[in-house]
C-alpha cells in the first residue's frame, strides 16, 4: 500500500458556542449530542438554581457561591464571570483530560467568556450563535417563561451589546427558528473544514 503524499497529526479543537441569550446553544449541543458527534462536551459550574428538568453534572455542575469562591481560589477555573446574576465558570481539568484523549472540546458560554478563552488561547475555535431576527429572540426568551419582563429586557439590551462583538469570532452561524438542523450542519461543517486546514490550531491550555 503506498503511503499517502501529504498526512500530518490531527490537533484536537478547543471549540467555543457563544452568543446572546435565547439563541439557542444549549439546543444546538443537545442535537449535536443526540447525533452522537465524538466529541467532550463541557459541563460548566454555576451558582444558579436548577431549572426544571435540569439534571446536576449534565446540563451545568450546580455548586454554593461557597463552593464556586474555592473554585477560583484553588485555580480550578478556565474562565468565569457573572452572568445576569450567578456565576458560570469552566472546569480546567475537565477540558484539559478531554484534549489529552485527543477528543475535540466543545463548550458553550457567553460572549464575555469568549473573550477570556481567545486571550488565553489564541487558537481556539470562537462560533458565534444567532437567532434569525430580534423578535424572535424576544419571543424564545418569553416562551422559556422562566425570566421576569424585567430579565427579559435586560437580555435584550445585553444581546443587542453582544452583537457588536461579532468581529471577535471565527464564523457567525444562523439558528432560525425550525431550522435546527440546519445550524448544527453548519458548525459540524466549520469544525470538519478546521481539521483540514494546511496549518492546524495547535491549542495549549
Amino acid at each position: 500500500m503506498s503511503e499517502p503524499l501529504y498526512k500530518r497529526q490531527r490537533h484536537p479543537l478547543l471549540i467555543v458556542i457563544s452568543g446572546p441569550s435565547g439563541v439557542g446553544k444549549d439546543t444546538v449541543l443537545q442535537r449535536m449530542k443526540e447525533r452522537e458527534v465524538p466529541m467532550h462536551f463541557v459541563v460548566t459550574a454555576t451558582t444558579r438554581a436548577a431549572r426544571p428538568g435540569e439534571v446536576n453534572g449534565v446540563d451545568y455542575i450546580f455548586v454554593s457561591n461557597d463552593e464556586f469562591a474555592e473554585m477560583i481560589e484553588e485555580n480550578e477555573l478556565l474562565e468565569h464571570a457573572i452572568v445576569y446574576g450567578d456565576y458560570k465558570g469552566i472546569p480546567k481539568q475537565q477540558v484539559r483530560d478531554a484534549m489529552a484523549s485527543g477528543k475535540d472540546v466543545i463548550m458553550r458560554i457567553d460572549v464575555q467568556g469568549a473573550a477570556t478563552i481567545r486571550k488565553l488561547c489564541p487558537d481556539a475555535l470562537l462560533i458565534f450563535l444567532t437567532a434569525g431576527t430580534e423578535e424572535e429572540l424576544v419571543q424564545r426568551l418569553t416562551d422559556r417563561k422562566t425570566e421576569t419582563p424585567e430579565g427579559i429586557k435586560l437580555r435584550i439590551a445585553t444581546a443587542r451589546k453582544e452583537m457588536k462583538r461579532i468581529d471577535e469570532f471565527d464564523y457567525c452561524v444562523f439558528n432560525p427558528e425550525m431550522h435546527l438542523d440546519t445550524a448544527v450542519d453548519a458548525v459540524l461543517s466549520i469544525i470538519e473544514a478546521e481539521h483540514n486546514r494546511v496549518t492546524p490550531r495547535v491549542v495549549s491550555l
